[in-house]
């Protein structure tokens, strides 16, 4: 197992306070490895009896734009993320696909941006390459666990063209309130023009295929791996909450995009979410979950390894990169 570095920058507390609103000093905890996992193209370690891979998707490097955080300037974004280490010239999305192996099942989550089908021409490594990098056979996936609807998340399910199952021996599981609401028969004649595609494509699948499966908050979906409530970002978000003794993963989807933005200040609010409000509220409880028991969380926009613990950061939280290989 490689070592993560914890050596911090340490910003001022009155740097902090005007760049991102903390109060007091800033830590930035950066992942050592980061571009060699994401050149490499996945991480491993353990939690557990699982074991658990991510795997890079790639990257979408989005110009910056005075929508995109609603209630932050883009000057106080350029500084985050250069507070983080970055460079601040875009935003860098990262994209990045949680897997869990045991007893012979593997059990992935969400699935990618299907080979670029959402993130643009640096997105969809996962099927292109990084799958296979990792040692996991496509065919061999026993469940996919989608946390919610959005294009980056599920295009990786279906064909460019002609929208064919990419993996149809797998179970698909999907949240329930997600499903009703992206197939309400009403629904694409009240979306803007922008979303209603995406609607049209959902309607066009995910109702057909037989081996989909709707699941509840708060349901054990088999032993070891229960769903977790954190709407907001859409509807019918959820997170998947992974325990074995007393060691827990909580993949937690879209629940925060990037950490230098909205892990250091989870009440910024994304263009994003769908009720930002409740998007934070959750955020903020699963953190606070994350730091009281020690577990560890994966973040699909976390980059590389894509997975840490949260620790408080004045007004925020900071995300401490796993060790992985």
């Amino acid at each position: 197992m490689s070592s993560i570095s914890r050596r911090a920058f340490v910003a001022s507390a009155a740097a902090a306070g005007a760049a991102l609103g903390l109060d007091g000093p800033l830590e930035i905890i950066p992942s050592a490895n980061a571009k060699d996992l994401a050149s490499k193209g996945f991480a491993k370690f353990k939690v557990g009896d699982w074991n658990v891979t991510t795997i890079f998707d790639g990257i979408w490097e989005k110009a910056h734009d005075p929508a995109f955080i609603k209630n932050a300037t883009v000057e106080e974004t350029t500084a985050a993320l250069k507070a983080a280490g970055l460079s601040g010239e875009n935003v860098p999305i990262t994209f990045t696909v949680t897997v869990a192996e045991k007893g012979g099942q593997i059990i992935m989550f969400d699935s990618g941006t299907g080979g670029g089908q959402a993130g643009g021409p640096k997105a969809g490594l996962l099927q292109k390459q990084n799958l296979a990098a990792a040692g996991i056979d496509a065919t061999k996936i026993s469940k996919i666990l989608v946390t919610h609807y959005h294009g980056d998340h599920i295009f990786g399910l279906m064909a460019k063209d002609t929208n064919a199952q990419i993996f149809p021996n797998a179970e698909i599981v999907v949240p329930e309130a997600e499903h009703k609401y992206w197939t309400a028969p009403d629904l694409i004649e009240k979306l803007p023009e922008a979303r209603k595609g995406l609607a049209r494509r959902i309607q066009a699948t995910l109702p057909t295929w037989k081996n989909v499966k709707t699941v509840a908050d708060g349901v054990e979906l088999l032993p070891g791996i229960k769903s977790v409530n954190t709407n907001g970002h859409t509807p019918g978000h959820i997170a998947y909450e992974i325990s074995s003794g007393n060691a827990k993963l909580i993949v937690t989807g879209d629940l925060t995009n990037i950490p230098a933005l909205f892990v250091k200040n989870p009440g910024w609010h994304a263009a994003f979410d769908a009720d930002a409000a409740l998007a934070e509220k959750n955020r903020k409880a699963i953190f606070e979950r994350a730091v009281a028991e020690g577990a560890i969380l994966t973040g699909y926009h976390w980059g590389m390894p894509g997975a840490g613990t949260i620790k408080k950061d004045g007004n925020g939280y900071a995300l401490v990169p796993v060790s992985a290989t």
